[in-house]
């Protein structure tokens, strides 16, 4: 039995391939949306792409590039073909590629409905992305006479300011790095030679952090050294009291812009998906009621549309069998490769022998 079998005349395939065409355009301005995303996304991974391990951070941006990219051109040429579908004599070339057509665009809804569930799933993939890039971003922010990384400063102070956030998990990441540079450090000072000794690594470490970590809207001025050091400061308890540096982590401030960026994306690429898949089931029964029509000379008679000729079990039966069929060939062909093989090896020694 037939799934989705519906009866056309000739106003309703007229109206069909009207509305498909019209959809199919539409479609092309959603690709080019699709693109347009991916294409900021990537703008937006590596403006902060020094503070990132970019082994997989760009996957997302540039799948959704490709979908775009193969959404205009799959809905530009299904329009061309609505289009002639109105003449019979100009449809009729474009016969033998429909069914091949209508399959890859099965695989593309395939695809894009994917890349629509990795926009929701990266979350995991960026926080080990954020977490690696912005520990080494940290441990190079004293390098400011160092080619290659005398940027870096600049660009974590930058990002704590506009993401109101601080160190990798917290302001207490400072504690544990020496983000001040050696050519600010007075080594004949007595607490900076004692800071320096006291670490097993050398490092001079402070309770302390950069600038970029206050926030500006605490009314008392900001305490960026001596954190943990509640005598150092008047009426002051770093436990309970509310510091005037920022609390949340760089790489949560991130995640959660970069999450919510994706799951937007992904939401718009769902609702692509379903208006590509409508598009699709639109086009087959196009095809298969211009397919059934009785007689070709009489474009006024009725015909049927499917979806599928036969029921979703016996069209899952069938392509089971043809990829069977097309294994057991490749075998066949193989075997006929190696029995002429075996021949050809045998055949200089029966010479050889007479």
């Amino acid at each position: 039995m037939a799934v989705l079998k519906v009866k056309f005349n000739q106003k309703k395939r007229v109206k069909l391939a009207q509305g498909l065409w019209l959809m199919n355009w539409f479609s092309v301005f959603a690709g080019i949306l699709v693109f347009s995303m991916g294409l900021f996304l990537k703008i937006e991974l590596r403006k902060r792409s020094e503070v990132m391990d970019n082994s997989e951070s760009h996957f997302v941006p540039n799948s959704l590039i490709l979908m775009g990219i193969l959404s205009c051109a799959f809905n530009g040429f299904a329009g061309k073909i609505c289009y002639d579908s109105l003449d019979p004599a100009k449809f009729a070339k474009w016969k033998p590629l429909l069914k091949p057509y209508l399959a890859l665009c099965f695989f593309f809804n395939i695809l894009l409905f994917f890349v629509a569930l990795i926009c929701f799933l990266m979350r995991g993939s960026l926080e080990s992305t954020l977490a690696q890039g912005l520990k080494n971003g940290m441990k190079f922010y004293r390098d400011t006479d160092t080619p290659g990384r005398c940027f870096m400063k600049k660009t974590i102070d930058m990002l704590q300011i506009e993401f109101k956030c601080c160190g990798n998990s917290g302001f207490k990441d400072w504690f544990e790095i020496q983000w001040i540079s050696n050519r600010y450090l007075d080594f004949s000072s007595k607490e900076v030679k004692d800071r320096i000794k006291s670490n097993v690594d050398g490092r001079y470490l402070v309770d302390g952090v950069p600038f970029s970590c206050c926030n500006p809207s605490s009314p008392r001025p900001c305490i960026q050294y001596q954190v943990t050091n509640n005598s150092a400061h008047y009426s002051y308890d770093y436990q309970t009291e509310e510091l005037n540096l920022w609390r949340r982590g760089c790489r949560e401030a991130l995640l959660h812009y970069y999450s919510s960026m994706m799951s937007s994306m992904g939401a718009v690429v769902l609702l692509v998906w379903l208006f590509e898949t409508s598009v699709m089931v639109g086009l087959r029964l196009l095809h298969t009621s211009l397919e059934s029509i009785a007689n070709p000379e009489d474009p006024e008679c009725e015909s049927e549309g499917w979806v599928l000729e036969n029921s979703l079990k016996d069209t899952f039966k069938s392509a089971l069998e043809s990829l069977k069929k097309i294994g057991k060939f490749n075998q066949v062909e193989a075997g006929a490769e190696g029995a002429e093989g075996e021949e050809g090896g045998k055949t200089p020694a029966i010479a050889t022998v007479s």
